[in-house]
């Protein structure tokens, strides 16, 4: 991953966007966590607001990947249909974890 090329694409220096991912991945582990307690208790509302605020933040910062699966979360979970989102979420948790390994 890029993280100076991912920064000029926003205006900001390496240094300046590397800061604001620290944040988001602090952000993300959060989401994911509200994501794996929502999960089991059919809380549709609790998973589609987190995967809203993950899809969002993501794809701010350039993270398509993360942005378009939390996207998939959250349409599912408008739709009242959380079934095998379970595997979604285990991908979620590698890709914030290969951003954390890259910093």
């Amino acid at each position: 991953m890029n993280f100076k090329a991912l920064g000029e694409s926003l205006g900001l220096e390496e240094d300046e966007f590397i800061e604001i991912v620290e944040i988001f991945v602090e952000t993300a582990v959060s989401d994911i966590k509200k994501l794996e307690c929502a999960l089991p208790s059919n809380d549709f509302a609790a998973v589609s607001d987190a995967a809203h605020s993950l899809k969002g933040s993501a794809g701010n910062l350039g993270f398509m990947d993360i942005s378009r699966l939390s996207a998939t979360i959250e349409d599912k979970a408008r739709k009242n249909n959380i079934t095998g989102l379970a595997p979604a979420i285990i991908e979620l948790t590698a890709l914030i974890t290969g951003i954390k390994d890259q910093m």
